[in-house]
């Protein structure tokens, strides 16, 4: 049962707390009396899976730190270590993203390419993830999956945060992994779209007047009045938090949010999808 977990990226600052959890391990295992071969053995998994986590080269599953418990019998210790172990198999980018969305009262989203990641089902994710090129190995499309499902505690926060969505039309009518995951997709959206810190709107394909014709549009607000916004059609796509690109990137957001549909003219759209033949 040799799975080879997640290679750390020695640029990452959270490189030192996976050294750190390796370190300890080490300490537990030298401590019971076990060598290397022997403790690979008992655990199930590869003398060089065990060296690589030991050293800090690799982040150790969830499944690993269990067995690891249960072998040294730590009553818990070593499990105890899974949160921030979890946290560290997350890309650094998507570690980053899931902070802001942490610490944000409102959110507002367009996406005009694919549905926004935090409304995907995870059949929808791995569709889209599973059709990348250059292709994603399967224990990597693992990690983009989790990392995107992870995500969705922004739903579950309270005091719940203000969050908008705006939808290309498009991008409901693709069937993304097939008729049942497209048809799950559209039952997903109806089901966020009821939540009450929630307005989902979509945006008719037939709409003359389109100012988000330059991509999707973040903007992100937090309780000290600061904000950080992106779009792929501002600023060369990178993150802004000045105010006057802020208000640019505002502006635009408005426009498209006016000329969608309201979010009840919305549903009635996604129920007549999921009508049709």
């Amino acid at each position: 049962m040799d799975e080879p977990g997640w290679d750390v990226d020695p640029e990452d600052g959270i490189a030192s707390a996976v050294e750190v959890v390796g370190q300890q391990l080490r300490f537990l295992r030298e401590t019971a009396g076990f060598h290397v071969p022997e403790f690979a053995e008992r655990i199930g998994y590869g003398e060089d899976l065990v060296r690589k986590i030991e050293r800090g080269a690799r982040i150790p599953r969830p499944e690993y730190l269990d067995k690891v418990d249960e072998v040294l019998r730590t009553g818990g210790l070593v499990t105890s270590m899974k949160p921030s172990m979890r946290r560290a198999r997350y890309p650094r980018k998507v570690r980053e993203l899931a902070d802001l969305e942490a610490r944000a009262v409102e959110l507002s989203h367009y996406s005009n390419h694919n549905v926004h990641g935090l409304l995907q089902t995870e059949g929808h994710m791995r569709t889209l993830f599973g059709g990348w090129l250059p292709a994603y190995s399967s224990d990597d499309l693992e990690r983009v999956v989790s990392a995107r499902l992870a995500r969705r505690v922004v739903f579950d926060r309270d005091p719940a945060p203000a969050i908008s969505f705006i939808q290309e039309e498009a991008t409901l009518r693709r069937p993304v992994g097939g008729t049942m995951v497209w048809r799950r997709q559209l039952e997903r959206l109806l089901e966020i779209g009821q939540l009450r810190n929630v307005a989902l709107q979509v945006l008719p394909t037939n709409c003359e007047e389109h100012p988000g014709t330059g991509g999707l549009i973040e903007v992100l607000k937090f309780p000290d009045g600061s904000a950080v916004g992106r779009s792929d059609g501002a600023f060369n796509g990178r993150p802004v938090s000045d105010p006057k690109q802020l208000r640019v990137l505002e502006l635009r957001y408005g426009m498209i949010r006016a000329q969608a549909l309201t979010p009840r003219e919305s549903r009635g759209l996604i129920e007549q999808m999921l009508g049709e033949p």
